[in-house]
């Protein structure tokens, strides 16, 4: 069997395996480069999400949560214990910075804030402080020892803690005013006496301790007036009896209180026509980050532990948001378990120890590869439907086209088959004959091509038949020709007897000729199977004999541009002679009027070239590829029939040499080349 008949079908069908091939690998290798994308990826950002959570709560911020886990569900008032052993309460700025460091307070819509908190020493003292700003007009102070409470702004202080309340009353008492409005004094207070007025012998409470700045600018930024309200910022400590009581005793006090989270602080500051200025109970009140709000910083998969090292409280245990459920498939979420991984590996759970002033936590952070294998296996499975529906379509577009056309192309293929067995017999027109396909005439497309095929078979037959009559015509018609010549010649010979008469030379030329075309088929035919007499000779003192004898044959202005020296090459002096001729006539119909024509000789270590030139046109490009060919012209076609360059290149292909034409500026120049004796 002829593989080859079937090579265009394998073709095809294998076009369509390959494409289907393709298209599988083309997946896989995206799914196999998403995958180490995404572990990249989910490695870079667990290494992220560890220095971030490790950051956190190693800021002050960070380690409040860690000492108070449910700060965040507490209500306003409960203390929380800060990562300090106490304040410096008396000092603004840096009771200011070490609360806003902190983080502890409760922001209120009007821009007021409260941080209640202890200290994380015991031995500091018992004591609850209550440190915020609101804002208010400016404050009237009591006038030193006056016990009229209500014309001046004041403090009133609420503690509740184990089944006791105690409340202060504190007044505002002036220290110091500066030149930019600002003031400075401080909270001295009395246990409350409820609607009664303060008694003559009341004496303040020595442990309370309450100081209070005012700015002197206006907080909505106009211009400084007793109207206006500005920015108050307050610190208090409170005295806790039970506090202290647990620090005299012989045992070792238990800190932070088992019962910190059920202790109530309340603060409320008094106009002096009795409003209330600032209230810690006032809704809208945004408690302060919590350890819980560390979560958000988690990526999906991701684990916090968080545990006290020696304490028997369980472990705080925060997850990250949950993976969206998407549909996955089995078969591809098992498939990119097996695809290789070149990458990073699963990034190991992380472990730090916190220390903070009452013990050292430890912290957990692990992570859940799977979960980025059902993350990327949610998206496959979606884009699996579009691979499928491309595979569908390969595999549609191959069925149609092999049951609709190829099966139906597998007849006329045999047919013609025949058909170029038949041409290549050695009579086809007798083969030809009996070879039919007018039977497979339709009107699809492979009716359409072998009606086709049957027209041209019709003209085939017809065109053998002519070239038939016109080859024995042609034929007949050189050997008539070739007769006739040859007798004049011989006559011609007798005349011209000296071999250094130019006509000597020329009728030995023609009797060549005729030789070569007398009997054969074709003048191309002819002209190909000519055998040539190769020798050695001068072609320096050839090309001159040739440039002074160009005028016998109508070849004016012929100028050769001798060496001054033999230059020896292999060649048949009658052929050459033809070879050179042809070029100058070539050369003579195409250039500029009045322009010589330039014949130049080099060599080189091996051959020997000839360069002629002749000022004129360029050469028609479309006739570039096709110059040499025989029956191929650029003059007029009535009178000159193309032979002259297809002779040119056949006896100097005989004589082991070439030729070749270049446009040059201002003309065309032919090199003809002979290899060197």
């Amino acid at each position: 069997m002829n593989i080859a008949r079937f090579g265009r079908r394998i073709l095809f069908r294998g076009v369509f395996l390959l494409l289907a091939i393709a298209t599988v690998a083309l997946a896989l290798v995206l799914l196999k480069d998403e995958k180490e994308r995404s572990w990249r990826d989910y490695s870079e950002g667990f290494r992220k999400t560890h220095a971030e959570v490790l950051a956190r709560l190693q800021h002050p911020a960070g380690l409040l949560a860690l000492l108070n886990p449910g700060m965040g569900d507490s209500p306003p008032g409960t203390p929380v214990m800060l990562p300090y052993a106490g304040l410096d309460y008396d000092d603004q700025n840096k009771v200011q910075q070490a609360v806003e460091l902190a983080g502890c307070s409760i922001r209120y819509p009007d821009g007021s804030s409260l941080c209640t908190a202890v200290g994380s020493n015991p031995y500091t003292g018992g004591f609850v402080y209550l440190v915020g700003s609101f804002a208010a007009t400016e404050m009237v102070p009591r006038d030193p020892g006056s016990l009229d409470l209500a014309a001046a702004h004041r403090a009133v202080v609420t503690l509740s803690m184990r089944g006791t309340t105690t409340q202060w009353i504190a007044p505002f008492e002036l220290l110091s005013d500066n030149a930019n409005g600002s003031i400075r004094g401080r909270l001295l207070a009395y246990l409350d006496p409820g609607d009664a007025p303060l008694p003559d012998d009341a004496k303040p409470v020595r442990d309370f301790r309450g100081w209070l700045w005012q700015t002197g600018i206006c907080a909505d930024g106009s211009e400084a007036n007793a109207a206006c309200t500005k920015r108050a910022f307050f610190s208090i400590r409170l005295p806790v009896e039970a506090f202290r009581e647990a620090l005299v005793s012989r045992q070792r006090p238990v800190w932070p209180p088992a019962d910190l989270n059920q202790i109530h602080a309340r603060m409320r500051m008094l106009a002096p026509n009795g409003s209330v200025v600032f209230d810690t109970q006032a809704p809208g009140g945004v408690a302060p980050a919590s350890l819980n709000d560390i979560r958000k910083a988690l990526l999906p998969g991701e684990t916090l532990k968080v545990s006290r090292l020696g304490s028997t409280q369980p472990a705080v245990v925060f997850k990250g948001p949950e993976e969206n459920a998407e549909r996955t498939s089995p078969l591809i979420t098992r498939l990119i378990r097996r695809l290789p991984l070149e990458g990073p590996e699963l990034p190991r759970p992380e472990r730090d120890v916190i220390s903070t002033p009452v013990g050292n936590y430890e912290v957990i952070l692990s992570g859940d590869a799977r979960g980025v294998e059902r993350s990327l296996a949610a998206v496959a499975t979606r884009m699996s439907w579009y691979v499928g529906a491309m595979l569908a379509a390969i595999a549609l577009a191959w069925l149609v086209i092999e049951v609709g056309l190829i099966r139906r192309i597998t007849v006329l293929t045999k047919r013609a088959a025949d058909v170029s067995r038949n041409v290549q017999d050695d009579k086809p027109d007798r083969s030809l004959a009996r070879l039919d396909v007018s039977d497979l005439r339709g009107e699809d497309e492979m009716g359409i091509l072998a009606a086709g095929l049957d027209d041209l078979l019709t003209r085939v037959k017809d065109d053998v038949q002519r070239e038939h009559l016109r080859a024995q015509q042609e034929r007949d018609m050189l050997q008539a020709v070739g007769h006739e010549i040859l007798s004049p010649l011989q006559s011609l010979m007798v005349l011209h007897p000296k071999s250094n008469d130019p006509g000597h030379r020329y009728v030995q030329r023609m009797q060549q000729a005729v030789r070569v075309l007398y009997g054969q088929a074709s003048p191309s035919e002819a002209l190909q199977s000519a055998a040539l007499d190769v020798a050695t000779l001068d072609l320096d003192a050839f090309l001159r004999q040739v440039a002074e004898n160009a005028h016998f044959a109508g070849i004016e202005g012929v100028q050769f541009q001798s060496r001054g020296e033999p230059v020896m090459v292999r060649g048949d002096e009658f052929s050459l002679e033809d070879v050179v001729t042809h070029v100058l006539r070539n050369a003579q119909r195409h250039r500029t009027a009045g322009t010589p024509i330039t014949v130049r000789l080099s060599a080189d270590e091996k051959t020997a070239t000839v360069s002629i030139h002749n000022e004129g046109a360029a050469i028609d490009p479309a006739l570039a590829d096709r110059l040499f060919e025989y029956g191929v012209s650029g003059g007029d076609k009535d009178r000159h029939r193309g032979q002259g360059l297809f002779v040119v290149r056949t006896y100097l292909a005989k004589m082991g040499g070439g030729v070749r034409a270049r446009d040059v500026e201002g003309g065309v120049t032919f090199d003809l080349t002979l290899l060197l004796a």
